[in-house]
């Protein structure tokens, strides 16, 4: 199963934002274990590190990056992505970004705590404890297809 990660869980992972943090370290673990496959989209990883660089410095920035690029795959941010997003019904334009980059990227899900940012979108959006219930519920041979 591929999920895409919205920027706001991988930072609660970065930034140990309680009480999200919890959830969304669980969620990296079975990534780990190869319940599911992870992915974030080019656009979140500079959002990532220009955040975390202000909270946690550069070379802590940079050591998170390379765990995350290690960890999840990612989903490239194209002149079709960018395109198709603005002609989304989403207000904001960077969760339409996302949200096409989950699609052109074939994922089944979008794991994010902004739910309601993905309102009528054919991809399903789930928070983290949500998600981590399907993928405990999901028949172990299945998880990958």
């Amino acid at each position: 199963m591929k999920i895409l990660f919205d920027t706001n869980i991988i930072l609660d992972v970065l930034l140990d934002r309680e009480p999200f943090s919890e959830p969304a370290a669980k969620l990296f673990s079975l990534v780990e274990m190869g319940r599911m496959n992870g992915y974030v989209s080019a656009s979140s990883i500079t959002t990532i590190h220009y955040l975390a660089t202000k909270v946690i410095g550069t070379k802590k920035a940079h050591q998170a990056i390379e765990k995350i690029l290690e960890l999840l795959e990612v989903s490239p941010i194209n002149r079709t992505v960018l395109a198709t997003a603005l002609s989304t019904k989403m207000t904001d334009y960077e969760d339409a970004v996302i949200y096409q980059a989950a699609a052109h990227a074939g994922c089944q899900a979008i794991v994010s705590r902004n739910r309601k940012d993905f309102k009528s979108t054919k991809i399903p959006v789930y928070s983290s404890l949500e998600l981590i219930k399907i993928i405990e519920l999901t028949p172990i041979k299945n998880v990958n297809n």
